[in-house]
């Protein structure tokens, strides 16, 4: 499975929009920053159709070093769950025709 990086993204939508790459990687680094500080501050970001952000919290555990078959701490956490919203899950399933 390739790997698209910003880099890639960036100069697609530069290229799409007939706009400067200089102009287009601060807008979107910008909208990034934007998704990591509203999630951070534990706020549920909703994109309609394209899916939502929230966060999870993640009890502390006990867990085994596979090496070792050393028990561990692991300690409690927040991780990031991505719903899907419809026009993504209807395309990922193969019916573009509703974009």
């Amino acid at each position: 499975m390739p790997t698209t990086t910003k880099k890639e993204l960036i100069d697609r939508i530069a290229e799409n929009t007939k706009t400067r790459r200089g102009l287009v990687k601060p807008v979107i680094q910008l909208f990034l920053d934007e998704i990591v500080r509203e999630i951070a501050s534990g706020n549920r970001l909703e994109f309609r159709d394209f899916g939502v952000f929230e966060t999870k919290a993640r009890a502390a555990r006990k867990a085994q070093n596979p090496r070792t078959l050393e028990e561990v701490e692991v300690s409690a956490r927040r991780a990031v769950k991505f719903k899907m919203g419809r026009l993504m899950r209807q395309k990922l399933n193969g019916r573009e025709s509703c974009i």
